[in-house]
């Protein structure tokens, strides 16, 4: 006679070694209960949710325009800016500059101003 094998289904090369976690704010917790008790989920029963927010994520289809940027070259480009200020800083010390001359100012301030339109751009929310 045959004995029945228990337990879970053997996930075989499925299984799922890769692990994620999320937390949730308060008023994040009350829309995902909310959705969640729109599928009459009940999301304080353990095994419920992964299985739910694995089925909406890898069924949705993302669109190349949703792709955040790439902002590794921006913040290299900002890393090498700060650079270039603290050599002009070094600069001014070594020649005991006490006040910089207001053209130096004026650089510093352009250069931030362009740093904030940048760093505006890079993280910019798309409008709904």
């Amino acid at each position: 006679m045959e004995q029945r094998k228990r337990g879970r289904k053997r996930l075989g090369n499925k299984k799922r070694y890769h692990n994620i976690m999320l937390r949730f704010n308060d008023s994040e917790y009350e829309r995902l209960r909310k959705i969640c008790e729109s599928y009459n989920l009940d999301i304080s029963q353990r095994g419920t949710i992964s299985p739910f927010l694995r089925r909406l994520v890898l069924q949705s289809i993302s669109k190349e325009k949703d792709r955040l940027p790439d902002i590794s070259n921006l913040a290299y480009h900002i890393n090498k800016i700060g650079n270039n200020i603290n050599q002009l800083v070094k600069i001014a010390h070594q020649k005991n500059l006490r006040s910089p001359n207001s053209s130096l100012q004026n650089e510093i301030q352009k250069t931030n101003e362009l740093l904030y339109a940048l760093l505006k751009i890079a993280f910019e929310e798309k409008p709904a």
